[in-house]
């Protein structure tokens, strides 16, 4: 035990964490590398590696991604803003230059070769980009002078572009659902509540009209019949196969021929060998995160925390629920990770780089300097 007398680094980021939203974290990942050693075997023989390749490889990523999120934790608003600041300028680069120098993976350039280790510039810039648009919109509530309308919708428009350009439209449609709501949080006008969804709208439809990949991909949606729709019916056969109690772990065979039954699809794995109760233990634990953390920010008082919180847990929430919504074939497919639960080095590290900010915002009473002056955020009592 960690004592509240003890005013050591470490004792006094304890006391002050939410530790039932740090659980629920830690819970989704344990249940990540559970439901990782039952999907991601069969592929790993069909590619002629340990049949534990992926898991080993997950474990492996698992240590910096903690190290990311304790020391992120340990950051203060201002140096949280620093550090996105810094990690969003970087990213952007890596990202536009992906196109041109990064490995084309299903059509696709959306990862760069490091030292033997492959890179998704675009998952860092997700949560780094949140950061700033809520450091943005907040500065706007500051000093209504500030053109901070122009600023966040230009930022955005470099973001759309650059990940359209890969492309990467998964990515593209979360961060400007994300960006939206920040934008509807922070208190605009209802004429750019219109403008805004009357740009979304005749974006999609230029895409559609545009764009075969996209043209092609809510074809198959809407008519299943008129394309390859392998992976979404296999997925909703697990579902059918695994009931509500499942065949029981290393029992499923869906995963045989489940091509991304380690990523994108992990969550029909985990409905076939567990059944239904474990999505829904899921779904819940992914729901507490967000309902938790919009709790905390319904709570602050400062603009930027408030903002801040609510974008990182909106994104967060979104893209899981967009994961699993695309498993049971309820839109079209993106080609989206569950968070903490499907294989990939670059989304397990960028997610505790996100999940450790949202730590650190939602710490309850350490003293802050921010904006030159010295005040204490509202806490709950322990």
């Amino acid at each position: 035990m960690v004592s509240r007398a003890q005013r050591t680094l470490f004792g006094e980021w304890w006391w002050t964490v939410d530790r039932l939203l740090l659980s629920a974290l830690f819970a989704i990942v344990l249940l990540g590398i559970i439901l990782l050693l039952a999907a991601s075997p069969p592929l790993a023989t069909r590619l002629g590696v340990d049949p534990f390749f992926f898991v080993h490889r997950q474990a492996l990523y698992l240590v910096p991604a903690v190290c990311v999120l304790i020391a992120t934790s340990l950051l203060d608003p201002r140096q949280i803003r620093r550090t996105c600041l810094i990690v969003f300028a970087v990213s952007i680069v890596l990202v536009a230059l992906t196109p041109f120098v990064g490995a084309e993976i299903k059509g696709a350039r959306r990862w760069l070769s490091i030292l033997g280790f492959s890179l998704q510039p675009s998952e860092f810039m997700k949560p780094a980009f949140i950061v700033l648009t809520a450091w943005v919109f907040a500065e706007a509530k500051r000093n209504p002078q500030m053109p901070s309308t122009a600023l966040a919708v230009a930022s955005l428009l470099a973001v759309v572009l650059l990940l359209v350009r890969q492309p990467d439209f998964g990515q593209t449609v979360l961060i400007v659902a994300v960006w939206c709501a920040l934008f509807f949080i922070s208190g605009l006008r209802w004429m750019w509540v219109g403008g805004i969804g009357g740009l979304a709208l005749t974006s999609l439809f230029a895409a559609y009209h545009t764009i075969p990949h996209v043209r092609s991909r809510i074809d198959r949606f809407l008519d299943p019949g008129s394309g390859d729709t392998f992976q979404i019916d296999t997925a909703i056969e697990s579902f059918l196969r695994g009931g509500w109690l499942g065949r029981g772990p290393g029992e499923g065979t869906v995963k045989r021929i489940l091509p991304d039954g380690h990523a994108d699809f992990i969550f029909a794995v985990a409905a076939e060998e567990f059944g239904i109760i474990l999505c829904l233990i899921l779904v819940a634990l992914f729901s507490f995160v967000v309902i938790r953390a919009l709790w905390h920010a319904s709570r602050e008082e400062d603009p930027f925390m408030r903002l801040a919180i609510a974008g990182i847990a909106l994104l967060f929430g979104l893209q899981s629920s967009i994961a699993m919504a695309v498993n049971l074939h309820l839109i079209p497919s993106k080609g989206m990770t569950l968070p903490f639960v499907s294989y990939g080095g670059s989304s397990l590290i960028s997610l505790a780089f996100g999940m450790g900010m949202l730590i650190s915002l939602t710490r309850k009473h350490p003293r802050l300097r921010d904006a030159g002056r010295e005040y204490e955020p509202r806490g709950v009592e322990a």
